[in-house]
């Protein structure tokens, strides 16, 4: 049995009693001004932002890249897809208000 999607009232009710249960356990919630949570001492944290390191040169793979092309050249094309002998299919006709009229033979 699949059980039903949860909603966004669901979700913030369950947020809101987890809130309420840390409140009760003397938990106190710490206020922090917008934006401020990105900031270390004031400062952007950049340590980690991978700044620091100076550009590595790339490696020339020109040799590599023009083998590959040339394999993709030399296959062969694909064969052209084979027809297939289709059989006739009966078809109905109905008339204007739905009725059917007859069958007929369709290729």
């Amino acid at each position: 049995m699949t059980q039903p999607k949860t909603t966004k009232k669901d979700t913030r009710n369950e947020i809101d009693s987890l809130v309420e249960e840390f409140i009760k356990a003397n938990g106190k919630i710490q206020q922090v001004d917008m934006g401020e949570s990105g900031l270390v001492d004031g400062k952007y944290n950049t340590s980690h932002m991978g700044f620091s390191e100076p550009r590595k040169e790339r490696t020339p793979l020109n040799h590599v890249v023009a083998a590959i092309q040339q394999r993709k050249g030399s296959k062969t094309p694909p064969p052209a897809p084979l027809k297939m002998n289709r059989k006739p299919k009966k078809k109905i006709i109905y008339d204007d208000f739905g009725e059917p009229l007859r069958w007929i033979w369709e290729e």
